[in-house]
């Protein structure tokens, strides 16, 4: 399946790509584009919109995105709650303090972005942070010791 976002991704851009391809839709192929063709490039492509104005998933009742599709698709593990709270500090300025991460997380994001890479090449070199996070939040929520 096609999903279809803003370009020039950061925070929520690059983290729901991550939650689509790892329990959604291992398949998905993404598409960025400007920010007032998403819904037009959505329907022409037969693609779900995230991200963005208008779009089928995007900000709503106080969540980002990534927590949106988190709900809808009944994404409820303790770890991906944790991650989910994360992210949503890291993209969500006024709950920038939502967890002691989000401003790390909205740091790495914003430095991405400051790279002088194409919006794909971005989004590849973004989701190992994001296994990392993930990894550590199941750590987190699990009581693992910290390997030596």
């Amino acid at each position: 399946m096609k999903w279809v976002t803003r370009e020039r991704p950061k925070t929520d851009r690059i983290a729901c790509p991550w939650l689509i391809k790892k329990f959604i839709d291992s398949e998905a192929e993404f598409l960025y584009v400007p920010a007032d063709e998403v819904l037009e490039v959505a329907d022409r492509e037969g693609a779900h919109s995230y991200d963005a104005p208008g779009a089928r998933y995007t900000h709503r009742d106080g969540l980002c995105s990534f927590e949106v599709l988190a709900e809808e698709y009944e994404l409820g593990d303790a770890a991906l709650q944790l991650l989910a709270r994360i992210v949503h500090g890291a993209d969500v300025a006024e709950d920038r303090d939502a967890t002691p991460q989000s401003r790390g997380l909205l740091a790495i994001a914003e430095g991405f972005s400051l790279l002088d890479l194409d919006d794909h090449r971005q989004l590849e070199l973004s989701l190992p942070v994001y296994d990392a996070l993930y990894a550590w939040c199941r750590a987190e929520i699990d009581g693992s010791p910290e390997p030596a």
